[in-house]
């Protein structure tokens, strides 16, 4: 398949490899007292599963931090948990079904996953009383987030979202069989998730997650949700690493191009993880653009 992308393919899929060798998630988040704030972490019941969250903050704008994949508001969003205006912004981080905490159903993948983890997101936060939220969207979150602004319009005040794609080419599938196996991460990168999950889990689930992303490769023009991307009305900031390994550019000027009023804003040195490797800026960037 490198050979039938050419050159840029298989240098993407090097530039993957390399990413996790040097690790592209942070540890655990330090316990929330470490954290200097009060940050809950409970379950509460939402579609006949028990959603676990983090919540913190005490501010009248609430915002829903949405993960990537196998991730959990503990694993993807530390520096978000800690260090988002906490006047300015109540934060709830939750672990999608099957992830994180959120545990059991083992996480699967039906062809409408993305569907479900945005209902199971916006009744999560109906669940907790709040009147209408913006999103916060790393990666498979971006995804979801894009669907919860399209379907749930009058729910969704504004939306931020990172390394999403709204449909799956060739040279993603690529890339995504190159993560299939997780004995060939690094330490660094499987450690978090291996303490998270235990090996097996988190080994099978990542197989699992590339099978179900990879479906979507066999629908017209590889949609997952392009068709929905007119209907987004909220503003919408678009944020790329410009050395993204696992996401390539085209996609955020797709979801630009599409979706009405949007902004896209460049890292130049910015690769998946750009909101961690880049916390203080990403921060101020998300800070600005909410309020």
């Amino acid at each position: 398949m490198a050979t039938a992308l050419g050159g840029r393919g298989a240098l993407r899929l090097r530039l993957l490899l390399s990413a996790l060798k040097s690790g592209t998630r942070v540890p655990l988040a330090r316990p929330a007292a470490a954290f200097g704030t009060s940050v809950t972490s409970t379950k509460v019941a939402v579609n006949g599963v028990h959603l676990h969250y983090q919540r913190t903050g005490e501010g009248e704008h609430a915002v829903l931090l949405l993960p990537g994949m196998l991730g959990s508001g503990e694993t993807d969003f530390g520096p978000q948990i800690k260090n988002l205006n906490k006047k300015l912004f109540t934060v709830v981080a939750w672990d999608p079904r099957g992830y994180g905490h959120s545990r059991p159903p083992d996480r699967d993948f039906p062809g409408d996953f993305f569907e479900r983890d945005a209902k199971d997101a916006v009744d999560l936060m109906k669940t907790l009383k709040f009147k209408k939220i913006s999103l916060l969207g790393w990666s498979d979150g971006g995804i979801t987030a894009l669907i919860a602004a399209a379907k749930y319009p009058s729910y969704i005040h504004k939306i931020v979202i990172w390394g999403a794609n709204a449909y799956v080419t060739e040279e993603d599938e690529m890339i995504y069989q190159g993560i299939r196996d997780v004995s060939k991460w690094s330490e660094k990168a499987k450690k978090p998730l291996e303490t998270l999950y235990g090996y097996d889990y988190f080994s099978k689930t990542c197989e699992k997650w590339v099978d179900g992303i990879k479906q979507f490769k066999h629908l017209p023009d590889g949609n997952i949700c392009r068709h929905l991307l007119p209907l987004v009305q909220c503003p919408t900031l678009i944020v790329h690493g410009e050395k993204d390994p696992l996401v390539p550019r085209f996609h955020a000027d797709f979801i630009h191009q599409h979706v009405r009023g949007s902004r896209l804003h460049l890292m130049p040195e910015g690769k998946h993880n750009l909101h961690l490797r880049f916390a203080n800026e990403f921060n101020k960037l998300v800070e600005d653009f909410l309020q």
